[in-house]
């Protein structure tokens, strides 16, 4: 059972914002649920929406109420009592707003306090400014930064820089919901807790690793968002590279906070740069056009619907990128790491597959290597796939078959969301499952070289339809050594 925080005051500015009702006031409530928050902790949502606490209260029984199973009217209740608003504009002067929040958290100094910058990344660095010029600041504040920070690795200096200027490293949680994926986390007790596993994990046995992040939704209402984003920034430079490091990463002397983060830069440390012409060659971008989804005809990228019409960045932003990585090191020297993530794909997706090499000397016709999938989304999971006798008198027949853990299946109870553990961490002072400054960094020095030679070469990404398995030069990029996509359904 994971510790009980202390009393804390939870400040999360953007309170009133998609990410706040869909995720975090959820994940809270069902912690608040299961007896994980302290009586006295509050959470005090920031925005500029002129609402005071009996307002915020009803918006939320309203939107987020039928999103959570509330079987108990006594434990919601309890939760919404929680639930303070104040107005504060961090867009201009607004020093009478950080007097009511100053108010509010006034005599509490002792207490946990923790912002959460549910906002956009150029936010980050002003908010903090004004916290510490109210002196809201304290030795027991933590500030929690939602990706993607930054846009390049300039950005992401600057924004570390002005944060940094006012909290201490240790202050400072680098939010990434993937690994609070109860999947991930059980990639390393897979690696690390399984005798039989960890020696044949390097380039003897394994033959490549393939990480696919795929979504059937477009973007509809984001267009602003995304066009100045792709699916580089988004969704590769944290959520991709993070699921590699924790593949990738050597053994760390010990399960505590820094030492999983130190195997975790090296990794990226690592990584062999993809520059200059070789971006042709290693990576793919696309975007969609017009097709099919679900049964159901949807608009290409360019024509979903949005306040804003499309500019030249609309036209060059891609929606979908796959590319050939390597890890330069022992372990790994030869291993390609096959990275994957779109918009509007076949099916929703999240995994990992591991693939292993063929025997040295099959005895057996119609063997194939061996395969482990692990399942982020949908149907969290592991899956080991093994050769196997069909039975059957005569010939022997072989047949692929899975050793299955469905997470449903075996542990009966409810699979807490990824914001609910990161959340809790963020209460009771674990950083193991955030990211470090080196980590965000060198992540983005790996990178730049991609996206610098994207916009000079001034061309457009390759479309491909919605509903489909991505651009033709996707298969392309695992097809040139013989390899392919591993797909849905697939054994």
């Amino acid at each position: 059972m994971s510790e009980t925080p202390q009393p804390a005051d939870l400040i999360v500015f953007g309170g009133t914002g998609d990410l706040s009702m869909r995720k975090l006031l959820p994940a809270l409530y069902h912690a608040d649920r299961d007896g994980r928050l302290a009586p006295e902790t509050r959470v005090i949502a920031m925005s500029r929406g002129g609402l005071d606490d009996a307002d915020f209260r009803g918006k939320v029984d309203a939107e987020v109420r039928g999103s959570v199973p509330v079987d108990d009217l006594d434990t919601w209740q309890r939760f919404l009592g929680r639930l303070h608003h104040v107005t504060v504009d961090i867009g201009g002067e607004d020093p009478a707003g950080w007097a009511r929040l100053a108010g509010m958290l006034g005599g509490y100094e002792q207490r946990d306090r923790v912002f959460y910058l549910a906002s956009p990344p150029m936010t980050f660095g002003p908010f903090c400014r004004e916290a510490h010029r109210a002196g809201l600041v304290t030795p027991a504040s933590r500030v929690v930064l939602e990706k993607p920070l930054g846009r390049d690795l300039a950005s992401a200096l600057r924004i570390n820089d002005e944060v940094g200027a006012i909290f201490e490293e240790r202050q400072i949680y680098r939010i990434d919901h993937y690994l609070g994926k109860e999947t991930v986390q059980n990639l390393l007790v897979l690696r690390f807790a399984n005798a039989f596993l960890e020696p044949i994990w390097n380039s003897l046995w394994i033959d490549h690793v393939q990480i696919t992040v795929a979504e059937t939704v477009g973007t509809p209402g984001r267009r602003g968002y995304y066009d100045h984003a792709g699916a580089l920034r988004d969704m590769v430079q944290n959520h991709l590279l993070q699921l590699l490091c924790l593949v990738a990463m050597e053994p760390p002397s010990r399960n505590d906070r820094e030492s999983i983060r130190d195997e975790k830069v090296k990794v990226l440390q690592s990584l062999r740069p993809v520059t200059g012409g070789e971006v042709d060659r290693f990576t793919v971008r696309g975007q969609y056009t017009a097709g099919e989804s679900g049964g159901v005809r949807v608009p290409g990228y360019l024509d979903e619907p949005d306040s804003t019409a499309p500019t030249e960045d609309s036209h060059r932003v891609e929606t979908f990128a796959a590319i050939r990585a390597e890890v330069k090191n022992w372990r790994w020297a030869g291993v390609p790491f096959y990275l994957r993530t779109g918009k509007r794909m076949s099916h929703r997706c999240s995994e990992i597959v591991v693939q292993f090499k063929d025997v040295p000397h099959s005895i057996f016709p119609g063997s194939t290597p061996n395969r482990l999938v692990l399942r982020l989304q949908p149907s969290e999971g592991i899956q080991l796939n093994i050769m196997a006798k069909e039975p059957g008198a005569g010939e022997v027949a072989l047949k692929p078959v899975p050793l299955s853990l469905s997470f449903a299946e075996t542990f009966t109870g409810r699979v807490p969301e990824a914001y609910e553990r990161l959340l809790m961490d963020v209460l009771t002072g674990n950083p193991t499952l955030f990211m470090r400054r080196d980590e965000v960094e060198a992540a983005w020095r790996w990178i730049d070289p991609i996206l610098d030679e994207w916009d000079s070469q001034g061309t457009r990404p390759e479309p491909y339809p919605a509903g489909s398995a991505g651009p033709a030069t996707a298969h392309e990029l695992v097809g040139r050594s013989g390899r392919v996509w591993h797909e849905e359904g697939q054994a």
